[in-house]
């Protein structure tokens, strides 16, 4: 899962204004693994887009890499 937590850092920290403060935490389960994102509080909405198409898009892309693993991905936005 490596691969797919480099991924949403590397888009995060192209998004946001403060790229020091973005953090990937990986919770691994047994059929899924769970990405968790930190950004800054002023970041968040670049993050999601409007109407969050911007995760909505980060997620499909998640779940079309993860497809070749068979486990499930699921990119949570924590503020």
């Amino acid at each position: 899962m490596l691969m797919e937590r480099d991924f949403v850092e590397y888009v995060a920290k192209s998004l946001v204004d403060e790229p020091d403060n973005v953090e990937v935490n990986v919770i691994e389960g047994e059929k899924s693994t769970i990405l968790e994102l930190r950004v800054a509080a002023d970041d968040i909405g670049k993050v999601i887009g409007k109407n969050g198409r911007i995760a909505k898009a980060v997620r499909t892309l998640l779940n079309a890499t993860a497809s070749k693993t068979g486990k499930r991905v699921v990119l949570e936005i924590l503020d």
